[in-house]
């Protein structure tokens, strides 16, 4: 191909995908240089940050690792990086991140990431899966006022499984047993009127009372009013937790009680999230399944409503890190 066909290809690629090109022209120490400075190390550098190994705030700069600022801990004596404790500790590549999270936020297909940053499907896989395990859910201390819950339940999927113990059945086909059975995954749903939202995979078959305080690991505060259907595990949980329960009976037609009483937010999230994993990914594996509903749970609580998305995602996903305080 000639100079003016090479540009002329070049320029119809998306802006994405011209990222992806220069990088993978330049060499890798260039590539290095391109990582751009993010909020953690900025907060590390003003003194604002904490060690992730002790949560000490007293450490001063100690070299550079792969050019990467160190940092060292004066009360442990251990090192740390902006990375240490969160999803990209010693992650390869680290330049890429920030174009993968813009596939990622697009929702692009795996096949289509790998192919437009020139990596391995299988550390695209893995990349999206330490990033979705990164996201945290709401645990319950944050819901005020009328918070409704429910559950909704999905076929058992081995997705991937190359060694099945059961005959395999077609895409989109139903499982065998009738009624909710231990071939149907259970989610729990709950979200208030002001978009805290936790959305829980824990378990196969019938809800458990057990199941929803697993769900939500903090108890609904005092002056929550929770609505559910008639199962009695959320009555059990109510009492447990002195808290007001309305029932809403949708299996003798009443869908809303006092005007305003009701569980249609957590149905209508029940139907975006099965649309979206039966459409976007054509199902997901069980046992990745609350990796997606994390994912869920921002793109409708954060992502809907930013304009940089993969931005927004990064800035989550790095939010928090891994603290393991030091005894003595």
């Amino acid at each position: 191909m000639t100079y003016s066909e090479i540009l002329s290809a070049a320029q119809s690629l998306s802006e994405t995908e011209r990222q992806s090109l220069v990088q993978a022209l330049s060499p890798n120490k260039q590539c290095e240089a391109t990582v751009p400075e993010s909020s953690r190390l900025s907060a590390l550098l003003e003194k604002q940050g904490c060690c992730p190994h002790c949560g000490g705030t007293r450490y001063y700069r100690f070299g550079k690792d792969h050019g990467t600022q160190r940092f060292k801990c004066k009360d442990c004596g251990r090192t740390f990086t902006e990375f240490t404790g969160t999803w990209q500790q010693k992650l390869h590549k680290k330049w890429l991140v920030k174009a993968y999270m813009r596939l990622m936020s697009e929702q692009k297909s795996l096949d289509k990431i790998s192919a437009a940053l020139h990596i391995n499907k299988k550390t695209a896989f893995d990349w999206r899966h330490k990033i979705l395990r990164s996201l945290k859910q709401d645990e319950g201390g944050s819901f005020s006022g009328i918070t409704e819950s429910d559950e909704t339940f999905f076929d058992k999927s081995d997705k991937g499984c190359r060694h099945l113990k059961r005959k395999p059945r077609k895409r989109g086909g139903e499982t065998k047993g009738k009624g909710i059975s231990k071939d149907k995954a259970t989610v729990i749903v709950t979200a208030d009127r002001k978009n805290d939202l936790n959305m829980t995979f824990c378990g196969y078959g019938r809800l458990t009372k057990a199941e929803i305080t697993e769900s939500l690991h903090t108890p609904l505060p005092q002056g929550t009013v929770l609505c559910s259907d008639g199962h009695v595990s959320y009555k059990g949980y109510a009492m447990d937790n002195h808290i007001e329960h309305v029932v809403i009976r949708a299996d003798l037609g009443r869908h809303v009680k006092r005007g305003f009483y009701h569980i249609q937010h957590v149905n209508s999230l029940h139907n975006r999230l099965k649309k979206w994993l039966n459409g976007t990914f054509w199902g997901v594996a069980t046992k990745y399944m609350q990796d997606y509903l994390n994912w869920f749970k921002v793109k409708e609580t954060v992502l809907k409503f930013c304009n940089d998305q993969a931005d927004e995602l990064l800035g989550l996903s790095m939010n928090n890190y891994n603290v393991k305080f030091a005894t003595v």
